[in-house]
Protein backbone atom coordinates (compact mmCIF):
# COMPACT_ATOMS: atom_id res chain seq x y z
CA UNK A 1 0.00 0.00 0.00
CA UNK A 2 2.74 2.44 0.97
CA UNK A 3 4.55 1.56 -2.22
CA UNK A 4 1.60 2.78 -4.29
CA UNK A 5 0.94 5.94 -2.27
CA UNK A 6 1.54 8.86 -4.59
CA UNK A 7 3.51 11.08 -2.19
CA UNK A 8 5.87 8.25 -1.30
CA UNK A 9 6.43 7.29 -4.93
CA UNK A 10 7.29 10.87 -5.90
CA UNK A 11 9.47 11.79 -2.95
CA UNK A 12 11.38 8.51 -3.10
CA UNK A 13 12.74 9.64 -6.48
CA UNK A 14 15.51 12.16 -5.73
CA UNK A 15 15.02 14.35 -8.79
CA UNK A 16 11.23 14.27 -8.59
CA UNK A 17 11.32 15.10 -4.88
CA UNK A 18 13.65 18.07 -5.34
CA UNK A 19 11.67 19.36 -8.28
CA UNK A 20 8.36 18.98 -6.47
CA UNK A 21 9.68 20.77 -3.37
CA UNK A 22 10.83 23.67 -5.55
CA UNK A 23 7.37 23.89 -7.11
CA UNK A 24 5.68 23.93 -3.69
CA UNK A 25 7.97 26.71 -2.45
CA UNK A 26 7.46 28.94 -5.50
CA UNK A 27 3.69 28.26 -5.54
CA UNK A 28 3.45 29.48 -1.96
CA UNK A 29 5.12 32.79 -2.81
CA UNK A 30 3.06 33.27 -5.98
CA UNK A 31 -0.24 32.66 -4.16
CA UNK A 32 0.76 35.00 -1.34
CA UNK A 33 1.56 37.82 -3.76
CA UNK A 34 -1.53 37.24 -5.91
CA UNK A 35 -3.96 38.52 -3.28
CA UNK A 36 -1.63 41.14 -1.79
CA UNK A 37 -1.00 42.82 -5.16
CA UNK A 38 -4.69 43.59 -5.68
CA UNK A 39 -5.12 44.84 -2.11
CA UNK A 40 -1.98 46.97 -2.51
CA UNK A 41 -3.31 48.61 -5.68
CA UNK A 42 -6.71 49.16 -4.04
CA UNK A 43 -5.10 50.90 -1.06
CA UNK A 44 -2.90 53.11 -3.22
CA UNK A 45 -5.54 54.04 -5.81
CA UNK A 46 -8.93 53.45 -4.20
CA UNK A 47 -10.00 51.89 -7.51
CA UNK A 48 -11.68 48.48 -7.76
CA UNK A 49 -11.01 48.46 -11.50
CA UNK A 50 -7.26 48.96 -11.09
CA UNK A 51 -7.17 46.30 -8.38
CA UNK A 52 -8.92 43.83 -10.70
CA UNK A 53 -6.48 44.78 -13.47
CA UNK A 54 -3.65 43.07 -11.55
CA UNK A 55 -4.92 39.61 -12.47
CA UNK A 56 -5.38 40.57 -16.10
CA UNK A 57 -1.86 41.98 -16.38
CA UNK A 58 -0.34 38.78 -14.99
CA UNK A 59 -2.42 36.57 -17.31
CA UNK A 60 -2.06 38.72 -20.45
CA UNK A 61 1.31 37.22 -21.56
CA UNK A 62 -0.44 33.84 -21.87
CA UNK A 63 -1.73 35.09 -25.22
CA UNK A 64 1.88 35.07 -26.46
CA UNK A 65 2.51 31.58 -25.07
CA UNK A 66 3.22 29.77 -28.37
CA UNK A 67 5.89 32.31 -29.32
CA UNK A 68 7.43 32.56 -25.85
CA UNK A 69 7.50 28.75 -25.67
CA UNK A 70 10.12 28.67 -28.43
CA UNK A 71 12.65 29.91 -25.84
CA UNK A 72 12.32 26.64 -23.90
CA UNK A 73 13.30 24.68 -27.03
CA UNK A 74 16.35 26.80 -27.83
CA UNK A 75 18.27 26.37 -24.55
CA UNK A 76 18.77 23.81 -21.81
CA UNK A 77 15.67 23.82 -19.62
CA UNK A 78 17.32 23.42 -16.20
CA UNK A 79 19.57 26.51 -16.44
CA UNK A 80 16.67 28.45 -17.99
CA UNK A 81 14.48 27.74 -14.96
CA UNK A 82 17.21 28.71 -12.51
CA UNK A 83 17.92 31.98 -14.32
CA UNK A 84 14.28 32.96 -14.70
CA UNK A 85 13.68 32.26 -10.99
CA UNK A 86 16.57 34.53 -10.05
CA UNK A 87 15.30 37.15 -12.53
CA UNK A 88 11.86 37.01 -10.92
CA UNK A 89 13.41 37.49 -7.48
CA UNK A 90 15.36 40.54 -8.65
CA UNK A 91 12.29 41.97 -10.39
CA UNK A 92 10.14 41.65 -7.27
CA UNK A 93 12.66 43.48 -5.11
CA UNK A 94 12.14 46.63 -7.20
CA UNK A 95 8.70 46.88 -5.59
CA UNK A 96 10.33 48.35 -2.49
CA UNK A 97 10.23 51.61 -4.51
CA UNK A 98 6.41 51.57 -4.65
CA UNK A 99 4.84 53.73 -1.93
CA UNK A 100 2.24 55.98 -3.64
CA UNK A 101 -0.31 56.06 -6.45
CA UNK A 102 2.31 57.69 -8.70
CA UNK A 103 4.37 54.49 -8.47
CA UNK A 104 1.62 52.19 -9.72
CA UNK A 105 3.20 52.12 -13.18
CA UNK A 106 6.15 50.28 -11.65
CA UNK A 107 3.93 47.78 -9.89
CA UNK A 108 2.02 46.98 -13.09
CA UNK A 109 5.25 46.78 -15.07
CA UNK A 110 6.64 44.27 -12.59
CA UNK A 111 3.43 42.23 -12.73
CA UNK A 112 3.60 42.18 -16.54
CA UNK A 113 7.23 41.05 -16.43
CA UNK A 114 6.28 38.49 -13.77
CA UNK A 115 3.58 37.02 -15.99
CA UNK A 116 5.88 36.96 -19.01
CA UNK A 117 8.65 35.08 -17.20
CA UNK A 118 6.13 32.60 -15.81
CA UNK A 119 4.89 31.91 -19.36
CA UNK A 120 8.50 31.19 -20.35
CA UNK A 121 8.94 28.96 -17.32
CA UNK A 122 5.83 26.81 -17.73
CA UNK A 123 6.87 24.97 -20.93
CA UNK A 124 10.44 24.63 -19.65
CA UNK A 125 9.11 23.08 -16.44
CA UNK A 126 6.89 20.66 -18.34
CA UNK A 127 9.74 19.60 -20.63
CA UNK A 128 12.16 19.15 -17.74
CA UNK A 129 9.58 17.14 -15.78
CA UNK A 130 9.33 14.76 -18.73
CA UNK A 131 13.12 14.29 -18.47
CA UNK A 132 13.62 13.98 -14.70
CA UNK A 133 10.44 12.11 -13.70
CA UNK A 134 9.93 8.46 -14.59
CA UNK A 135 7.38 8.16 -17.39
CA UNK A 136 5.13 5.97 -15.23
CA UNK A 137 5.07 8.68 -12.55
CA UNK A 138 4.09 11.59 -14.80
CA UNK A 139 0.40 11.35 -13.98
CA UNK A 140 1.13 11.07 -10.26
CA UNK A 141 3.53 14.00 -10.39
CA UNK A 142 1.15 16.27 -12.30
CA UNK A 143 -1.67 15.39 -9.92
CA UNK A 144 0.50 15.99 -6.89
CA UNK A 145 1.61 19.29 -8.41
CA UNK A 146 -2.04 20.28 -8.73
CA UNK A 147 -2.60 19.31 -5.11
CA UNK A 148 0.37 21.41 -4.00
CA UNK A 149 -0.66 24.49 -5.99
CA UNK A 150 -4.27 24.30 -4.80
CA UNK A 151 -3.13 23.55 -1.26
CA UNK A 152 -1.01 26.68 -1.28
CA UNK A 153 -4.08 28.65 -2.30
CA UNK A 154 -5.71 27.59 0.95
CA UNK A 155 -2.98 29.02 3.17
CA UNK A 156 -0.70 31.36 1.22
CA UNK A 157 -3.21 34.15 0.43
CA UNK A 158 -4.03 34.46 4.13
CA UNK A 159 -0.31 34.60 4.89
CA UNK A 160 0.19 37.25 2.24
CA UNK A 161 -2.77 39.28 3.49
CA UNK A 162 -1.49 39.08 7.07
CA UNK A 163 2.01 40.17 6.09
CA UNK A 164 0.59 42.97 3.96
CA UNK A 165 -1.57 44.24 6.82
CA UNK A 166 1.34 44.13 9.26
CA UNK A 167 4.29 45.24 7.14
CA UNK A 168 3.06 46.39 3.71
CA UNK A 169 3.38 45.19 0.12
CA UNK A 170 7.18 45.25 -0.22
CA UNK A 171 7.54 42.59 2.49
CA UNK A 172 5.16 40.28 0.62
CA UNK A 173 7.17 40.88 -2.55
CA UNK A 174 10.35 40.03 -0.62
CA UNK A 175 8.74 36.77 0.58
CA UNK A 176 7.89 35.84 -2.99
CA UNK A 177 11.41 36.73 -4.11
CA UNK A 178 12.86 34.50 -1.39
CA UNK A 179 10.72 31.56 -2.54
CA UNK A 180 12.04 31.94 -6.09
CA UNK A 181 15.64 31.98 -4.85
CA UNK A 182 15.02 28.87 -2.75
CA UNK A 183 13.35 27.09 -5.67
CA UNK A 184 16.33 27.96 -7.89
CA UNK A 185 18.70 26.51 -5.26
CA UNK A 186 16.70 23.27 -5.09
CA UNK A 187 16.61 22.90 -8.87
CA UNK A 188 20.35 23.54 -8.99
CA UNK A 189 20.73 20.23 -7.10
CA UNK A 190 18.93 18.21 -9.78
CA UNK A 191 21.08 15.54 -11.39
CA UNK A 192 20.06 16.11 -14.97
CA UNK A 193 22.26 15.79 -18.03
CA UNK A 194 20.92 17.98 -20.81
CA UNK A 195 22.60 18.31 -24.15
CA UNK A 196 22.62 21.81 -25.56
CA UNK A 197 19.81 21.76 -28.16
CA UNK A 198 20.59 22.55 -31.74
CA UNK A 199 19.12 25.74 -33.08
CA UNK A 200 15.66 24.95 -34.48
CA UNK A 201 15.21 25.44 -38.20
CA UNK A 202 13.53 28.61 -39.40
CA UNK A 203 12.69 31.87 -37.66
CA UNK A 204 10.55 32.18 -34.54
CA UNK A 205 7.33 32.22 -36.59
CA UNK A 206 8.24 28.90 -38.18
CA UNK A 207 9.24 27.44 -34.83
CA UNK A 208 6.00 28.61 -33.22
CA UNK A 209 3.99 27.13 -36.09
CA UNK A 210 5.81 23.79 -35.69
CA UNK A 211 4.72 23.54 -32.06
CA UNK A 212 1.13 24.50 -32.86
CA UNK A 213 1.02 22.01 -35.75
CA UNK A 214 2.43 19.17 -33.64
CA UNK A 215 -0.15 19.72 -30.91
CA UNK A 216 -3.14 20.36 -33.18
CA UNK A 217 -2.42 17.42 -35.46
CA UNK A 218 -2.34 14.86 -32.64
CA UNK A 219 -5.63 12.91 -32.36
CA UNK A 220 -5.36 12.49 -28.59
CA UNK A 221 -4.05 15.93 -27.63
CA UNK A 222 -6.38 18.04 -29.78
CA UNK A 223 -9.63 16.83 -28.13
CA UNK A 224 -8.09 17.02 -24.66
CA UNK A 225 -6.96 20.62 -25.16
CA UNK A 226 -10.24 21.65 -26.79
CA UNK A 227 -12.23 20.07 -23.96
CA UNK A 228 -9.97 21.69 -21.39
CA UNK A 229 -10.32 25.13 -22.95
CA UNK A 230 -14.09 24.76 -23.19
CA UNK A 231 -14.20 23.62 -19.58
CA UNK A 232 -12.14 26.62 -18.41
CA UNK A 233 -14.49 28.98 -20.26
CA UNK A 234 -17.57 27.38 -18.70
CA UNK A 235 -15.97 27.22 -15.26
CA UNK A 236 -15.26 30.96 -15.40
CA UNK A 237 -18.93 31.58 -16.28
CA UNK A 238 -19.87 29.59 -13.19
CA UNK A 239 -17.42 31.44 -10.95
CA UNK A 240 -18.88 34.77 -12.10
CA UNK A 241 -22.06 33.85 -10.19
CA UNK A 242 -20.29 33.51 -6.82
CA UNK A 243 -21.46 36.82 -5.36
CA UNK A 244 -25.02 36.26 -6.62
CA UNK A 245 -25.03 32.82 -4.97
CA UNK A 246 -23.77 34.23 -1.68
CA UNK A 247 -26.39 36.99 -1.78
CA UNK A 248 -29.19 34.50 -2.46
CA UNK A 249 -28.10 32.46 0.56
CA UNK A 250 -28.31 35.55 2.77
CA UNK A 251 -24.61 35.88 3.54
CA UNK A 252 -22.22 38.81 3.41
CA UNK A 253 -19.92 39.05 0.37
CA UNK A 254 -16.96 37.87 2.48
CA UNK A 255 -18.62 34.42 2.59
CA UNK A 256 -17.36 33.99 -0.96
CA UNK A 257 -14.08 32.95 0.64
CA UNK A 258 -15.83 29.89 2.05
CA UNK A 259 -16.81 28.87 -1.49
CA UNK A 260 -13.19 29.18 -2.65
CA UNK A 261 -12.02 27.09 0.30
CA UNK A 262 -14.51 24.31 -0.48
CA UNK A 263 -13.39 24.27 -4.11
CA UNK A 264 -9.75 24.20 -3.05
CA UNK A 265 -10.35 21.17 -0.84
CA UNK A 266 -11.78 19.30 -3.82
CA UNK A 267 -8.79 20.20 -5.99
CA UNK A 268 -6.35 19.05 -3.32
CA UNK A 269 -8.14 15.71 -3.08
CA UNK A 270 -8.15 14.92 -6.81
CA UNK A 271 -4.42 15.50 -7.13
CA UNK A 272 -3.72 12.68 -4.71
CA UNK A 273 -5.61 10.08 -6.74
CA UNK A 274 -4.99 11.30 -10.28
CA UNK A 275 -2.01 9.04 -10.99
CA UNK A 276 -3.80 5.73 -10.30
CA UNK A 277 -6.96 7.07 -11.97
CA UNK A 278 -5.06 8.01 -15.13
CA UNK A 279 -3.49 4.57 -15.32
CA UNK A 280 -6.87 2.89 -14.93
CA UNK A 281 -9.00 5.14 -17.13
CA UNK A 282 -6.59 6.76 -19.59
CA UNK A 283 -6.42 10.48 -20.30
CA UNK A 284 -9.69 10.89 -22.22
CA UNK A 285 -11.96 8.99 -19.84
CA UNK A 286 -10.29 10.54 -16.77
CA UNK A 287 -10.80 14.03 -18.19
CA UNK A 288 -14.38 13.27 -19.24
CA UNK A 289 -15.23 11.88 -15.81
CA UNK A 290 -13.84 15.00 -14.17
CA UNK A 291 -15.91 17.28 -16.41
CA UNK A 292 -19.03 15.25 -15.55
CA UNK A 293 -18.36 15.62 -11.81
CA UNK A 294 -17.84 19.36 -12.29
CA UNK A 295 -21.16 19.59 -14.17
CA UNK A 296 -22.99 18.06 -11.20
CA UNK A 297 -21.23 20.50 -8.89
CA UNK A 298 -22.15 23.52 -11.02
CA UNK A 299 -25.81 22.46 -11.05
CA UNK A 300 -25.76 21.99 -7.25
CA UNK A 301 -24.57 25.59 -6.82
CA UNK A 302 -27.99 26.78 -8.02
CA UNK A 303 -29.84 25.17 -5.09
CA UNK A 304 -30.84 27.31 -2.04
CA UNK A 305 -28.91 25.34 0.59
CA UNK A 306 -25.58 26.14 2.23
CA UNK A 307 -24.42 22.50 2.55
CA UNK A 308 -25.45 21.65 -1.03
CA UNK A 309 -23.71 24.71 -2.46
CA UNK A 310 -20.53 23.90 -0.53
CA UNK A 311 -20.64 20.28 -1.70
CA UNK A 312 -21.19 21.58 -5.22
CA UNK A 313 -18.12 23.78 -4.98
CA UNK A 314 -16.09 20.84 -3.68
CA UNK A 315 -17.31 18.77 -6.65
CA UNK A 316 -16.28 21.55 -9.03
CA UNK A 317 -12.84 21.61 -7.41
CA UNK A 318 -12.66 17.83 -7.67
CA UNK A 319 -13.66 17.64 -11.33
CA UNK A 320 -12.13 20.62 -13.09
CA UNK A 321 -8.44 19.77 -12.62
CA UNK A 322 -8.88 16.30 -14.14
CA UNK A 323 -8.81 17.34 -17.79
CA UNK A 324 -5.91 19.75 -17.12
CA UNK A 325 -3.86 17.00 -15.49
CA UNK A 326 -4.78 14.61 -18.30
CA UNK A 327 -3.88 17.13 -21.03
CA UNK A 328 -0.47 18.09 -19.63
CA UNK A 329 0.44 14.48 -18.85
CA UNK A 330 -0.50 13.46 -22.40
CA UNK A 331 1.55 16.31 -23.89
CA UNK A 332 4.60 15.20 -21.89
CA UNK A 333 4.19 11.57 -22.91
CA UNK A 334 3.22 11.96 -26.55
CA UNK A 335 5.35 14.74 -28.00
CA UNK A 336 9.07 14.67 -28.83
CA UNK A 337 11.43 16.62 -26.53
CA UNK A 338 12.68 19.17 -29.09
CA UNK A 339 9.11 20.44 -29.64
CA UNK A 340 7.84 20.01 -26.11
CA UNK A 341 8.41 23.59 -24.98
CA UNK A 342 6.52 25.15 -27.89
CA UNK A 343 3.72 22.58 -27.78
CA UNK A 344 3.25 22.96 -24.01
CA UNK A 345 3.12 26.74 -24.33
CA UNK A 346 0.49 26.38 -27.07
CA UNK A 347 -1.51 24.07 -24.81
CA UNK A 348 -1.28 26.63 -21.99
CA UNK A 349 -2.63 29.36 -24.26
CA UNK A 350 -5.50 27.23 -25.57
CA UNK A 351 -6.41 26.02 -22.09
CA UNK A 352 -6.21 29.24 -20.11
CA UNK A 353 -7.09 32.07 -22.50
CA UNK A 354 -10.79 31.01 -22.49
CA UNK A 355 -10.72 31.56 -18.71
CA UNK A 356 -10.08 35.29 -19.21
CA UNK A 357 -12.78 35.52 -21.89
CA UNK A 358 -15.27 33.64 -19.72
CA UNK A 359 -14.71 35.92 -16.73
CA UNK A 360 -15.55 38.96 -18.85
CA UNK A 361 -18.59 37.26 -20.43
CA UNK A 362 -19.80 35.98 -17.07
CA UNK A 363 -19.60 39.42 -15.49
CA UNK A 364 -21.97 40.69 -18.20
CA UNK A 365 -24.31 37.69 -18.24
CA UNK A 366 -24.86 37.60 -14.49
CA UNK A 367 -26.27 41.14 -14.76
CA UNK A 368 -28.62 40.18 -17.60
CA UNK A 369 -29.95 36.77 -16.53
CA UNK A 370 -30.85 34.92 -13.36
CA UNK A 371 -27.75 33.19 -12.03
CA UNK A 372 -29.66 29.90 -11.64
CA UNK A 373 -30.42 29.83 -15.35
CA UNK A 374 -26.78 30.58 -16.12
CA UNK A 375 -25.61 27.77 -13.85
CA UNK A 376 -28.10 25.31 -15.36
CA UNK A 377 -27.04 26.06 -18.92
CA UNK A 378 -23.36 25.89 -17.92
CA UNK A 379 -23.91 22.47 -16.33
CA UNK A 380 -25.56 21.19 -19.51
CA UNK A 381 -22.72 22.53 -21.64
CA UNK A 382 -20.19 20.82 -19.37
CA UNK A 383 -22.06 17.53 -19.72
CA UNK A 384 -21.96 17.85 -23.51
CA UNK A 385 -18.23 18.66 -23.41
CA UNK A 386 -17.45 15.63 -21.26
CA UNK A 387 -19.55 13.37 -23.47
CA UNK A 388 -17.80 14.55 -26.64
CA UNK A 389 -14.40 13.94 -25.05
CA UNK A 390 -15.36 10.45 -23.89
CA UNK A 391 -16.74 9.39 -27.27
CA UNK A 392 -14.19 10.98 -29.60
CA UNK A 393 -12.64 8.48 -32.04
CA UNK A 394 -11.60 5.79 -29.51
CA UNK A 395 -10.04 3.51 -32.10
CA UNK A 396 -7.98 6.23 -33.77
CA UNK A 397 -6.77 7.51 -30.44
CA UNK A 398 -5.86 4.05 -29.23
CA UNK A 399 -3.85 3.43 -32.40
CA UNK A 400 -2.03 6.75 -32.03
CA UNK A 401 -1.25 6.08 -28.36
CA UNK A 402 0.16 2.67 -29.23
CA UNK A 403 2.28 4.19 -31.96
CA UNK A 404 3.51 6.82 -29.54
CA UNK A 405 4.42 4.15 -27.02
CA UNK A 406 6.49 2.39 -29.67
CA UNK A 407 8.12 5.66 -30.68
CA UNK A 408 9.12 6.58 -27.15
CA UNK A 409 9.94 3.16 -25.78
CA UNK A 410 13.59 3.52 -26.71
CA UNK A 411 13.78 6.81 -24.82
CA UNK A 412 13.87 6.89 -21.03
CA UNK A 413 14.14 9.59 -18.37
CA UNK A 414 17.36 7.88 -17.36
CA UNK A 415 18.86 9.06 -20.68
CA UNK A 416 18.82 12.56 -19.19
CA UNK A 417 19.29 11.44 -15.61
CA UNK A 418 22.57 9.69 -14.88
CA UNK A 419 21.84 9.38 -11.17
Amino acid sequence: MTKNWTVTRILRDRNAGLYFTGLVVSAFGTSALGLAAGVWVKDLSGSNGLAALCGFVIWAPTLCGPALGTIADRVRRGPLLIRTNLALAALLLTLFAVDSRADLWLLFTVLLGYGTLVVVQDPAESALVAAVVDRDLLGDFNGLRMTAVEGMKLVAPLTGAGLYAAFGGPVVAALDAATFVLAAALWLLLRVREERPGRPAGDWRTQTADGVRELWGHPLLRPLVLAGGTMMFLASLSSSTNYAIVESLGHAPAWTGVLYTAQGVGSVAVGLVSGPALRRLGERRFGAAGIAVAAVGVAARALPSDPVVLLGNAAVGLGLPCVLIAAFTAVQRELPGPLLGRATATANTLLFTPNVIGLAAGAALVELADFRLLLGLTALALCATGLCLALFGPKAVADQSAASADRTSARSPSDANPA
